[in-house]
């Protein structure tokens, strides 16, 4: 039990890198059996695939690890849980072992290659008797952590010799100086390649081309084949979405069979509805890669209308600001309660990947969303985005009113009327207001007092409540939501539209396919790829910030554009400068945002011309709430975080310059004191000594008699008070009077001449004796 005690005992590494090796791990050495010292560590079992990556993608020695062994114990195993009972054990081997097939090698008895066979089971070809190898245990104690035992991690065959990689001498010209398979992220372009209706040969020759370019083969992509292309190419053709006639059945089938693309599902049970999410690896990375510390957002309601289940949608911004699925949930409804099934296991999938990733903000598009759900799960800020809203209007509009003069009308009333919402000022009676102004065109009005009435009170309530999002943020959820209907609904048989199977297969292959594609840098050479229906460029705002100034000419009541493709047509925009603006462009007419919209309303807001947009009628209200109040919303309460940090900051800053400015004055007018009051001491001592001296020899001569300093003094008046007050000639005067009381003989009583700072008593004990005064060096100063 010691050993187990050592064992749980460890810390659960969790490297924040997409993927993670022996190198990042720090190992532990425990006994184990017989006496052996393991080498092991224990990291989160969700990420043993990254392990297995991490091991594969070693530089000096590229491979492949397989599994060599597998044991699982059963979920209806009612067995006593041990402190070291396993739930599942996996055996990872090097691919270029166990087996040896080089000349001289060692086969396993049972692992015999038959050499009638037509297919090269296992490659052994490429065997080559390495011997490294790792474990996987996943305990019963903690099922959530792997532990993993490394004792053999040197790509050496049983002689302690590479066997394979550059430090295999014998290797070089071969394939064993590469790894045994092409990498998943090469399989992934030939897959989505071929997804997308590129032929095989177009693959082979695109592929030939770049190798040739880069002077021939450095690594096991370089040397693809023909013949695996085609293999990949035949497993999609023979692919099937329907694996069972019941659907239920065919959607569970497939998940059991496609693990690693499935973070979340449930079957129908008596309380809950069927749930599946679906996210690949290469989502995982974009969600890693472009939502931290940035925005995620939602397409809730995709399909609703030909779908058997909708597709609801999370998105992330690239560094164009193109929208990318980053998970699909597929599910019967989306009510309030529906959320907090998936998005918690969404976001600990995330943050088991990169435990610092931290997201900035959610947006969501239905009103009714679960706000309470998202706040608590992902420790964000909640936005909201109403381009259902627009665009339903928009589109109604354009379509039950002929009239452009009067759509434009209509359509800047409405935006009116959320704009006063958004500030406070408005409510449910300015849509009253609007019905009742909308007489041109009867047919909008009663659809939208049939179909937006019930539900404008849950918009109203969350457009007060909740930050708005940008206009540039509205235009990619909605070429995403266009380009999407384009790549999925556009099968022939509308039947399929009723299974779920057809549409997790379909989502998860084709359309994802495409999806990639977006994002791989070399896909204009693939003419497929740029079929006018299928490819992606810039959204309709970065289009229309992209358009100059002087092609956009301002009018009193509208604004015309030139379009780029065709210098000579002129597009008209409407109600330019608005969320709500209308243009005669197709774009415009299917509802959505239009480029030509988008830079009139660059070059209104530039010129002053138009107000705030909503979202920033919504900033400036949480702005201002902060001084009623303390802020519950986690936006404001950043942004008040911020600028009170920023304003601290700068008060600190001019603190520590006016102190260090305030020291360096006081040392240098201390310094200038100190210089001025010794001159004036220099200057004192100088003055005393030049009056004294003079004075001595106005009054006396100065003679020296005896042991002593005898000064005799001639003067025909001397007023010894007199003398005596003057502060400079004090010495002088004590002088003065002791050898005057001499001279005269002064016999009377004691006299004593008061001073300042000391009393001098004069005793005529001995008149026939000469008074001596001792004037010492703090008297006279020379």
């Amino acid at each position: 039990m010691a050993r187990w005690d050592a064992i749980l005992s460890l810390p659960v590494q969790n490297p924040p890198t997409p993927e993670l090796s022996a190198a990042d791990i720090t190992w532990s050495k425990v006994e184990g059996w017989k006496d052996t010292i393991d080498r092991l560590a224990l990291i989160p079992y969700s990420r043993v695939i990254d392990f297995v990556r991490g091991e594969s993608n070693n530089k000096d020695c590229p491979t492949r690890f397989h599994i060599e062994a597998r044991r699982k114990r059963s979920p209806q195993s009612t067995c006593k849980p041990k402190v070291d009972g396993i739930l599942e054990y996996i055996l990872y081997w090097c691919s270029f072992g166990p087996d040896d097939h080089r000349k001289g090698g060692v086969v396993r008895p049972s692992r015999a290659y038959a050499v009638h066979r037509k297919t090269p089971a296992g490659r052994p070809n490429t065997k080559r008797g390495c011997t490294c190898h790792f474990i996987v245990k996943r305990l019963i104690a903690e099922p959530s952590v792997a532990l993993i035992i490394y004792n053999k991690d040197k790509h050496v065959d049983k002689n302690g010799l590479p066997c394979h990689g550059s430090m295999d001498q014998k290797a070089a010209g071969t394939r064993a100086m590469f790894s045994p398979y092409i990498s998943d992220e090469f399989k992934l372009q030939v897959m989505s390649l071929l997804h997308a209706g590129v032929p095989v040969e177009t693959i082979m020759q695109r592929h030939a081309e770049a190798v040739e370019r880069q002077g021939g083969p450095s690594n096991r992509d370089d040397l693809l084949t023909h013949r695996c292309v085609r293999r990949m190419e035949r497993k999609i053709r023979r692919t099937t979405y329907e694996l069972d006639m019941d659907d239920a059945v065919s959607v569970s089938m497939w998940v059991e069979n496609n693990h690693d693309q499935v973070f979340f599902y449930e079957d129908y049970s008596k309380s809950d509805t069927f749930v599946l999410g679906i996210q690949t690896d290469w989502q995982l990375q974009q969600m890693i890669r472009y939502g931290n510390r940035s925005l995620l957002a939602s397409d809730s309601k995709f399909g609703s209308n030909k779908l058997k289940y909708p597709v609801y949608s999370v998105l992330v911004f690239d560094s164009d600001k193109n929208a990318i699925p980053v998970a699909w949930i597929i599910t019967p409804k989306f009510a309030n309660s529906e959320i907090h099934r998936w998005l918690g296991t969404l976001y600990h999938r995330v943050r088991t990947k990169d435990p610092t990733w931290q997201l900035g903000g959610f947006i969501i598009d239905d009103p009714l969303a679960d706000l309470f759900t998202i706040k608590e799960l992902l420790q964000c800020s909640v936005l909201i985005s109403f381009w259902r809203l627009r665009r339903a209007w928009h589109k109604n509009l354009l379509m039950k009113c002929s009239d452009m003069e009067t759509c434009a009308m209509m359509s800047k009333q409405l935006g009116e009327a959320l704009h006063s919402i958004c500030d406070g000022t408005g409510d449910m009676g300015q849509f009253e207001a609007f019905l009742e102004r909308s007489v041109g065109c009867a047919e909008f009005s009663v659809y939208f007092k049939a179909t937006w009435f019930p539900r404008l009170g849950v918009w109203i309530k969350a457009l007060r409540s909740l930050p708005s999002a940008t206009s540039e943020v509205t235009s990619a959820i909605e070429s995403y939501h266009h380009l999407l209907k384009i790549r999925l609904l556009n099968e022939k048989d509308q039947f399929v539209y009723q299974r779920a199977d057809w549409l997790v297969q379909k989502l998860s292959t084709k359309v994802h396919s495409y999806y990639w594609l977006d994002e791989y840098s070399e896909k204009e050479i693939f003419s497929r790829y740029w079929k006018d229906e299928w490819k992606r460029g810039l959204s309709a705002w970065r289009e229309g910030l992209q358009i100059p100034a002087a092609d956009i000419k301002i009018e009193p009541n509208c604004a015309k554009v030139v379009c780029q493709k065709n210098r000579e047509m002129i597009h008209v925009v409407l109600n330019p400068g608005s969320e709500f603006a209308l243009c005669d462009c197709t774009w415009s007419k299917a509802g959505y945002i239009c480029k030509h919209a988008a830079s009139s309303t660059k070059v209104y807001r530039e010129r002053g011309l138009v107000g705030p947009s909503m979202s920033m009628i919504c900033y400036n209200r949480a702005l201002m709430s902060m001084l009623d109040c303390v802020p519950s919303d986690c936006l404001v309460r950043d942004h008040a975080v911020g600028l009170a940090v920023r304003v601290r900051e700068e008060l600190v800053s001019l603190l520590c310059s006016k102190e260090k400015k305030d020291k360096e004055i006081g040392v240098r007018e201390s310094q200038q004191s100190s210089r001025k009051i010794e001159n004036e001491i220099c200057i004192s001592k100088d003055d005393d000594t030049e009056a004294s001296e003079k004075r001595a020899e106005k009054n006396g001569v100065m003679e020296k008699s005896g042991d002593g300093l005898n000064i005799e003094v001639q003067a025909d008046v001397m007023d010894i008070d007199t003398q005596c007050n003057n502060e400079k000639s004090d010495h002088y005067c004590d002088a003065t009077a002791v050898n005057s009381a001499e001279k005269t003989g002064d016999k009377s009583n004691d006299k004593k001449d008061v001073r300042e700072d000391e009393i001098i008593e004069i005793h005529p004990s001995e008149p026939s004796e000469q008074m001596e005064v001792d004037i010492s060096e703090k008297d006279v100063c020379f």
